[in-house]
C-alpha cells in the first residue's frame, strides 16, 4: 500500500504556504484592472509631458550627438523608422508605463518570491542575491517591452497594414527564439556539464531510447536562491540543452532523475505545429483589434491624442492584452494539463518503472510544498499542471498502460 503523500502537520504546513497564493488569485486580476485604469484615468497625461520635457532636456544636454559619426547615422535611422521626431518621447513614457507597473506590483513580488518562501524554508535568497535576480529580471523584461513597443508604433505610423508585418515577423521571431532558451537560464544561474558517470550514461541511453536529439545535459545551481526542485528542456534540436537544478540531484536517487527527464522528454515529441499557428492567428487577430483601436481613439481624441498611433494609447493597448489573456488564458492550460497527463503517462512506459515515477512526485510534492488537492476553480484559472493529487492517482491506477503510446 503507498504510504500517505503528507502527514497532518506536512499537509497543514503546506495549506498555509498556499492559502496567501489562493487569496492573491481570486484578488490579483481585480487588483491589476485597477492599476490599469488609474494609468489610464490619472497617469497618462504627466507621464506624457514628462517623456516630452526629459526627451527634449537629453537632446539639449548632448546636441552633440547628432554630429558624431557612429551616433549620428543610428539617430537618423531611428528618426526614419519612427517617421519622424518623437521616438525618444515615446520610448521614455513607454519606459514609465513599464516603471509603474513594477513599482505597483512590487510590494506583491517582495512578498511571494522573497517573505513568504523563506517563512516555509524554501528560499535561500538573501536579501542582496533577491534584489539583484529581480533587477536581472526587470532589466530582461524592459528591454524588449522597448522594442515592442516602438516597433509597433513605428510600423503602424508608416504602414497601412502594419498589424499583418506585425503579426508575421512576430511569429518568425517566436518560431527562432526557442533556440536562445538553452541560453537564458544562464543569465541567473550558473550552469556545468552534468558529470561523466551513471547517471549521465543511463539518461543518455533513455533519451536515445525516446528518440529526443539533444546537446548536452547541464546542471544548473538554483540552490543558491531556493530548495526547490526542477528539471526541463531547453531549445530545439541541436541547441537542446536537458537542464537538472543541483537541489533535485540533491533530493532524488537517480531512478526517479530518470523518471523525471523521461517526463520532460516526452513534451519534445509533442507536435508544436498547432500551437504555432494558432499563436500567430491569435497574434493577428489581437494586432488587427489594435488597429481598429488606434483609428477610433485617433477619432474620440481619447488620453489627449491627437493621431493615429499615439504613443499615449500604450497603456490602453495594455489592458487589452491583459484583458485577452484573461480569456485565453485558462483555455491554454486546459490543454497544457492534458498534454502533462500525456507526458505522465509516456515516461511511465519509457522507463518501466511506476514505483520510480510515483517516488518521484511524491519527493517532488515535499520538497516544492505542492497542494494535493487545490479548490477546483483555482486550477481551472490557469493551473498549466494538473494537482499533484491527480497526477498520482492516474499512476495507481494504471492509466498510462491503457494509452496509445501516441
Amino acid at each position: 500500500m503507498n504510504e500517505p503523500l503528507f502527514t497532518p502537520e506536512q499537509l497543514a504546513e503546506i495549506e498555509a504556504y498556499h492559502f496567501p497564493h489562493y487569496v492573491w488569485a481570486a484578488v490579483g486580476d481585480g487588483v491589476n484592472l485597477v492599476v490599469c485604469l488609474l494609468v489610464l484615468w490619472r497617469g497618462v497625461a504627466p507621464m506624457f509631458r514628462f517623456s516630452e520635457w526629459a526627451a527634449a532636456a537629453l537632446a539639449a544636454r548632448w546636441p552633440g550627438l547628432r554630429k558624431a559619426r557612429v551616433p549620428r547615422v543610428v539617430l537618423a535611422a531611428l528618426d526614419r523608422l519612427w517617421g519622424g521626431p518623437g521616438w525618444g518621447a515615446a520610448l521614455l513614457f513607454a519606459g514609465c508605463d513599464f516603471a509603474v507597473g513594477v513599482l505597483a506590483f512590487l510590494p506583491v513580488d517582495v512578498y511571494f518570491g522573497y517573505v513568504l518562501e523563506h517563512r516555509f524554508g524554501l528560499s535561500r535568497y538573501t536579501p542582496f542575491t533577491f534584489a539583484v535576480d529581480e533587477l536581472k529580471e526587470t532589466a530582461a523584461a524592459l528591454a524588449p517591452t522597448l522594442a515592442v513597443a516602438f516597433g509597433l508604433f513605428a510600423l503602424a505610423r508608416r504602414l497601412d497594414r502594419w498589424w499583418l508585418v506585425l503579426g508575421l515577423v512576430a511569429a518568425m521571431a517566436l518560431l527562432g527564439s526557442a533556440a536562445l532558451d538553452p541560453y537564458r537560464g544562464r543569465y541567473y544561474f550558473d550552469q556545468r556539464p552534468l558529470e561523466e558517470g551513471p547517471l549521465r550514461v543511463r539518461l543518455t541511453g533513455l533519451l536515445r531510447r525516446a528518440g529526443v536529439e539533444f546537446s548536452d545535459i547541464v546542471v544548473e545551481k538554483t540552490s543558491r536562491a531556493t530548495v526547490k526542485v526542477q528539471a526541463y528542456f531547453a531549445g530545439q534540436g541541436r541547441t537542446r540543452a536537458i537542464v537538472l537544478n543541483d537541489s533535485l540531484l540533491a533530493q532524488l536517487e537517480d531512478d526517479e532523475v530518470l523518471a523525471a527527464v523521461a517526463h520532460e522528454a516526452a513534451h519534445t515529441r509533442e507536435s508544436r505545429w498547432p500551437n504555432r499557428v494558432a499563436a500567430a492567428l491569435a497574434l493577428l487577430a489581437f494586432l488587427f483589434g489594435i488597429d481598429r483601436l488606434f483609428r477610433r481613439a485617433a477619432r474620440s481624441g481619447w488620453l489627449g491624442t491627437h493621431r493615429f498611433a499615439d504613443i499615449r494609447t500604450l497603456p490602453l493597448v495594455a489592458l487589452v492584452f491583459y484583458l485577452a489573456a484573461g480569456v485565453t488564458g485558462p483555455v491554454a492550460a486546459a490543454f497544457s494539463r492534458g498534454r502533462e497527463l500525456e507526458a505522465d503517462a509516456f515516461a511511465l512506459r519509457l522507463t518501466g518503472d511506476p514505483g520510480a515515477f510515483r517516488r518521484m512526485l511524491v519527493k517532488a510534492a515535499r520538497v516544492n510544498k505542492m497542494d494535493p488537492n487545490p479548490p477546483r476553480w483555482v486550477v481551472l484559472k490557469g493551473w498549466s499542471h494538473p494537482p499533484i493529487g491527480e497526477r498520482l492517482a492516474a499512476v495507481d491506477r494504471g492509466d498510462w498502460k491503457n494509452t496509445d503510446g501516441r
